[in-house]
């Protein structure tokens, strides 16, 4: 089959290979998403092990479209409505992209449901009701250059929403972002890993899940379990495999969070503990600069506030400058990972990066930067 996999914006590279490593093949990257084939054990077990996908699409038809009508006739004849969506299942539908006459996704959106449900009448006399909360199926249109592709969604709900994590702090790291993050850092769990500002925990369990290749989303109930042609033999196979799946906790070094603030180390505590990380993340409700280790090497991540969500701009100047003395008095020979929204606060680190990877974070334009501690 063909799928689509949507990716936050600057992951897309990192994602390819996590699917290609799960058995994908035919991969392309584009701005924010993947596209690939693959069979359908891959299709399930993409589920359970991609770290860094928002969401899969099933791509199921495609055609030319320039207007309304052309639009309503080939969302009719283009795939077996009949046969795969019954008046008694639910649906809505979603769009993306236009053409010169088709440019209000709503009014697109409401064209391809007429042409599902005019048709469903003529066969049976009867319709699908549209669901937005809980429908068994969502249909998604694409218009680009007079191309319509049709796809089905895999999921309900976004695939980075682990079930860990029901307290999130104000300004909150999403699971997939942090996993692509620490992915860029190329930690490998043989040294200690440390966030200074840890916040609802997210870093370090998703760094733990990714080293120790921990499946998610075990326990969903995905809308492709409605698709005609669902393999649940193969669905149930992939499934156990990853329930039963053998964690090895011993591999995982010294990690430590820090946090200052105590009802957001409260709710990291909380998320780890639904991670079931209790016995293996360190957490410290103090200020960064009172922790002192004896460890030579390791890897140091942050993403502290930079003024746009968290924190005035001015106030913060001194919490950098005492983040850049603090570490090069206490870690040289260390590795420093901040994730940055506001260029002119890192200046204030008085430390020379090594590299800066553009990413974005909750729409704000960031980089991800490597210091190398001296």
């Amino acid at each position: 089959m063909k799928v689509v996999a949507s990716s936050p914006e600057g992951l897309e590279k990192y994602l390819a290979e996590e699917i290609s490593n799960l058995g994908g093949f035919n991969i392309n990257t584009y701005k924010r998403f993947i596209n690939f084939e693959c069979d359908f054990e891959t299709f399930y077990r993409v589920h359970f092990y991609s770290r860094l996908a928002f969401r899969f699409y099933r791509e199921i038809a495609s055609f030319n479209c320039y207007d309304k009508q052309s639009l309503y006739e080939g969302v009719r004849d283009s795939f077996d409505w009949i046969g795969w969506l019954h008046y008694e299942k639910t649906f809505n539908v979603q769009v993306t992209g236009k053409t010169s006459s088709l440019s209000h996704t709503h009014f697109t959106a409401l064209e391809v449901k007429n042409s599902i449900i005019d048709l469903q009448k003529a066969v049976w006399n009867k319709r699908s009701n549209i669901s937005l909360d809980n429908p068994d199926f969502i249909i998604h249109l694409h218009l680009n250059n007079n191309q319509a592709i049709i796809s089905l969604q895999s999921s309900l709900e976004s695939l980075h929403k682990r079930g860990y994590r029901p307290a999130v702090g104000n300004a909150p790291l999403k699971e997939n972002l942090a996993s692509g993050l620490i992915n860029m850092t190329q930690w490998n769990g043989k040294v200690p890993l440390i966030d200074i500002m840890c916040g609802s925990g997210t870093f370090l369990i998703e760094a733990v899940h990714q080293l120790l290749e921990v499946p998610i989303n075990t326990d969903q109930v995905y809308l492709f379990e409605n698709w005609l042609d669902f393999k649940k033999d193969i669905y149930l196979n992939e499934k156990n495999k990853a329930i039963k799946k053998i964690i090895n906790y011993e591999k995982i070094p010294k990690i430590i969070g820090c946090e200052i603030n105590k009802k957001v180390f409260e709710q990291a505590k909380l998320n780890i503990s639904l991670a079931r990380l209790e016995n293996y993340i360190e957490l410290i409700n103090n200020d960064f600069l009172e922790l002192h280790l004896k460890f030579t090497s390791g890897i140091i991540i942050c993403n502290p506030p930079y003024g746009k969500k968290l924190g005035d701009e001015n106030e913060l100047i001194h919490l950098y400058e005492q983040m850049g003395i603090f570490l090069k008095k206490n870690f040289s020979g260390w590795e420093f990972w901040l994730l940055s929204g506001n260029p002119k606060l890192t200046k204030y680190l008085k430390m020379k990066s090594s590299l800066k990877i553009p990413v974005s974070n909750g729409g704000i334009d960031c980089r991800w930067i490597k210091y190398l501690i001296r």
